[in-house]
């Protein structure tokens, strides 16, 4: 069983994210995460337990990760600008600045992937399992949404409009989205995991709080 989240992280750790410098040698079992392919949310049913971890396939071979273990860093090349577009409003005034993991790979960034390839099929209902980001501790709003092929958002999650945001996700899927940030600075994201066993029993998993580092 994953072992349960803890808050607080040595600020040696936040202070080289934010500068983009390595982690401190005392900071020894923690990664700092900045580019590659990261399944960040990885959901798994071992042992009669719902579980979130991290997928790590920057490295290789690739690892899990507990998520208590790794700082996510969102590096200065996501920063942009919110569209002057309607359809992107939740992500704040037209021209602020704004830090975006996008759905399509981008190299030099994190490219964040939410998983259930570790759930078999008949185990839930459905065959679905639920995602609720509960709480958003940090400088500014989150927004998870994906863009259709002409570029029209639909959002996920939205920080702004108040939370929990829940999910629906299939099992043994894979799926991205882009990660949005309107501040730089440090945010910690509460998500816990629900679903309905096919015997009619509901299991919740542990919460599990990432911690992100957005650049200035």
């Amino acid at each position: 069983m994953r072992k349960p989240f803890r808050l607080l992280i040595g600020s040696g750790v936040l202070a080289a994210a934010l500068l983009g410098t390595a982690v401190p040698a005392q900071a020894a079992g923690t990664v700092v995460l900045s580019s590659g392919h990261v399944d960040i949310v990885d959901l798994a049913y071992e042992d009669g337990a719902l579980e979130i971890g991290v997928h790590d396939e920057t490295v290789e071979p690739d690892v899990e990760r507990e998520v208590d273990d790794v700082v996510f860093l969102v590096k200065n090349a996501a920063k942009t600008t919110v569209p002057d577009n309607p359809a992107f409003a939740f992500l704040g005034t037209a021209g602020k600045p704004t830090w975006i993991l996008p759905e399509i790979q981008n190299e030099e960034l994190l490219w964040p992937g939410i998983a259930t390839e570790e759930i078999e099929a008949g185990v839930f209902a459905g065959d679905t399992v639920s995602l609720a980001v509960q709480k958003v501790t940090g400088p500014g709003r989150l927004a998870l949404f994906t863009e259709d092929a002409v570029g029209t958002p639909s959002v996920l999650v939205n920080s702004a409009d108040g939370l929990p945001d829940t999910l629906s996700l299939e099992a043994g899927s894979h799926q991205h989205a882009s990660w949005a940030f309107s501040k730089s600075g440090v945010y910690l994201i509460k998500i816990r995991a629900t679903g309905t066993l096919t015997d009619g029993t509901t299991v919740t998993s542990d919460p599990a709080v990432y911690k992100v580092v957005v650049q200035p």
